[in-house]
């Protein structure tokens, strides 16, 4: 990776650069503040699940898109298609706010599974195994 620039699902030999390290800590924080203000909504606070949702939706899709371009994550391997499927249910939500309480849950068990699932596990891809290293930081 040059420059703090890398391109889709390739190896990267460097962590990207301070600044980009600190752009996803705080695009994952804004995300963490997203979906909280989304779980509060729901419980009633006097919040909008639409807002509330786009918001979790937007900070998600940005925190998606530069761990995927700082190789942090792979569209194809199950960690990605968990958080492609979890954006899903977060856009779903906004924009059907009375499927909002079970999706919501839904989404809180696969955050919580697929982030302290084991390493291989988190990689997995189907079909046949692939020979490149993962970045040491996945």
């Amino acid at each position: 990776m040059s420059g703090g620039h890398a391109n889709n699902d390739d190896n990267h030999d460097a962590p990207p650069a301070a600044w980009r390290r600190w752009l996803g800590i705080t695009l994952r924080t804004a995300h963490l503040a997203g979906v909280t203000l989304l779980g509060a909504a729901l419980l009633g606070a006097p919040l909008s699940v639409p807002a509330t949702g786009l918001s979790a939706a937007a900070s998600g899709a940005a925190l998606l898109a530069i761990e995927w371009t700082d190789g942090r994550i792979r569209l194809l391997e199950l960690a990605g298609t968990v958080a492609l499927a979890k954006l899903a249910l977060v856009v779903w939500m906004a924009l059907v706010p009375a499927h909002a309480g079970a999706l919501y849950w839904i989404v809180l068990v696969a955050s919580g599974v697929s982030s302290h699932a084991p390493r291989a596990l988190r990689h997995w891809q189907p079909g046949p195994r692939r020979s490149r290293p993962r970045p040491p930081h996945g």
